[in-house]
C-alpha cells in the first residue's frame, strides 16, 4: 500500500551570524547552507497495519510525512501509495488519506465545529448519508456530543485534538497519517484518542502511520517501528524483536513480614531495601524470574510480588544511544 524507495529531501537555510553589521550585510548578500532532511529513505507498509515512526527532534519524521501526504517533493526518489504519486495525484490522493499534524488545525477557529465539519464534507464530495453515519460514529466514539457546537477557539487542546482527528476522518480515509496526535493532552484524553485509533485499524482496516515522542502511544497502539535519525532510516522491525534485544531486564517487586535480614540473591541487584519491602532487578537471560522468587520465598514470609518489564522508553532510548543520535 505505502511505497518509499530512495527518497531524498534537502533544504536551503539562510546563515547569519549575530550583529548589526551581519544584518545590514544580509540585506544585500546571503549566505546559505544545505541541510539534508532525509537521505535514501526505503520502507514499505502494508495495508492495515499500525506503525509508530519515531526518531528524536530534527530526524525528519514531519518531513517524510510531508512527502507522504503530498505536501512536500521529494529530491530524488520514488513514492507510491495504493498506485498514486502523491506530489503528482493531489486531487485523486487526498480523498484517500487523513492527515492530523499536531501543532497546525484544519478546523476553522471562529465558527462552530459542526460547520467545518460540513464544510469538509463538500471538499469531499461525501454523500449526505455516509456522512451522516460517519458523523455520528465520530461524534459516539470521541465523545464530541457536548462540544461540537461550540466555537473551536473554546475548546481545550484535548478537545480540539479529538475534533481533528473527526475531521480527518469525515471522509472515510483509507490512509491515516498522524504526527504528534496526543502532543499537551491529559490522561484521559489521550486514552481516548488510542482507543479510537485501535477501534478505526479493526473494524474499518485504516492503516495508521504514527510519529510521537510519547512512547507510550508506540507501545499501545504500535507493533511494527522505524526508526529515523538524522535523515537516515536506522532500524525497521517489531517492538517485541526490541523488547529481546533491550529488554532482557526486570523488577520485581515484593512485599513481605518484617525482617531484619537484607535480601541476597545471586544474579540480582537490589536497588532498594526495607524490613518489609525490597525492588530487585534481574537479567532474564541470566537468571530465571521463576527461581529468584523461589529464593526469596525461602527467605522471606511473602506478601505481595510484581513483576515489570522495561519500560518502552528506556529500550527506545538505548537504541537512540546504539545509533549515536
Amino acid at each position: 500500500m505505502i511505497k518509499l524507495e530512495g527518497i531524498t529531501k534537502s533544504f536551503k537555510v539562510a546563515k547569519r551570524s549575530n550583529g548589526l553589521l551581519q544584518a545590514t550585510k544580509s540585506l544585500f548578500y546571503r549566505e546559505h547552507t544545505i541541510v539534508e532532511a532525509l537521505k535514501d529513505i526505503t520502507f514499505t507498509i502494508e495495508p492495515s497495519e499500525i506503525v509508530g515512526y519515531i526518531g528524536p527532534n530534527g530526524a525528519g519524521k514531519s518531513t517524510t510525512i510531508k512527502i507522504m501526504s503530498g505536501i512536500l517533493v521529494p529530491d530524488g526518489g520514488t513514492c507510491s501509495i495504493m498506485g498514486f504519486t502523491p506530489w503528482k495525484n493531489r486531487v485523486e490522493y487526498v480523498k484517500n488519506i487523513g492527515v492530523v499534524f499536531g501543532q497546525r488545525s484544519q478546523l476553522w477557529w471562529d465558527v462552530p465545529v459542526i460547520d467545518s465539519f460540513e464544510l469538509l464534507k463538500d471538499i469531499y464530495k461525501v454523500p449526505p448519508q455516509e456522512y451522516k453515519t460517519t458523523l455520528d460514529l465520530l461524534v459516539e466514539t470521541l465523545e464530541l456530543k457536548e462540544i461540537i457546537n461550540a466555537p473551536v477557539r473554546q475548546l481545550s487542546l484535548g478537545q480540539r485534538m479529538r475534533c481533528e482527528i473527526a475531521a480527518s476522518l469525515i471522509h472515510n480515509p483509507k490512509i491515516l497519517f498522524l504526527d504528534e496526535p496526543t502532543i499537551g493532552l491529559d490522561a484521559v484524553s489521550k486514552i481516548a484518542v488510542r482507543q479510537f485509533i485501535k477501534t478505526i485499524n479493526q473494524e474499518k482496516g485504516v492503516t495508521v502511520v504514527l510519529t510521537t515522542h510519547d512512547m507510550n502511544d508506540i507501545e499501545a497502539l504500535a507493533n511494527r517501528v522505524i526508526l529515523i535519525g538524522k535523515g537516515s532510516l536506522l532500524y525497521d522491525g517489531k517492538i517485541e524483536e526490541l523488547r529481546k534485544r533491550f529488554g532482557t531486564q526486570k523488577t520485581i517487586t515484593a512485599d513481605y513480614r518484617k525482617s531484619s535480614i537484607p535480601i541476597d540473591i545471586p544474579g540480582t541487584s537490589v536497588i532498594s531495601w526495607a524490613p518489609e519491602h525490597v525492588v530487585l532487578n534481574i537479567d532474564t537471560e541470566q537468571t530465571l524470574t521463576s527461581e529468584v522468587i523461589t529464593k526469596l520465598s525461602n527467605q522471606v514470609e511473602l506478601l505481595d510480588v510484581t513483576i515489570e518489564s522495561r519500560p518502552i522508553e528506556d529500550i527506545i532510548v538505548q537504541l537512540y544511544k546504539e545509533f549515536q543520535i
